[in-house]
């Protein structure tokens, strides 16, 4: 997993947490909603980054 992308990723993250944090203090389902989704994106992205590094690792390790 590249840099930029775990960076991206945890941006993603965070502006979720925020957007959730902000739809339940003021009321607001929709934008909570939309919290839970972007921080549910940033996790699939996450799993599916983890699963190209393990096969690049597992590649490797038959390279060798």
């Amino acid at each position: 997993m590249g840099l930029k992308d775990k960076a991206e990723n945890k941006a993603e993250n965070l502006k979720g947490q925020g957007k959730e944090s902000a739809g339940k203090a003021t009321g607001n389902e929709q934008l909570e909603a939309e919290g839970k989704g972007d921080q549910a994106s940033s996790k699939v992205k996450d799993a599916g980054e983890k699963v190209k590094d393990a096969a690049s690792d597992l590649k490797d390790g038959f390279t060798k």
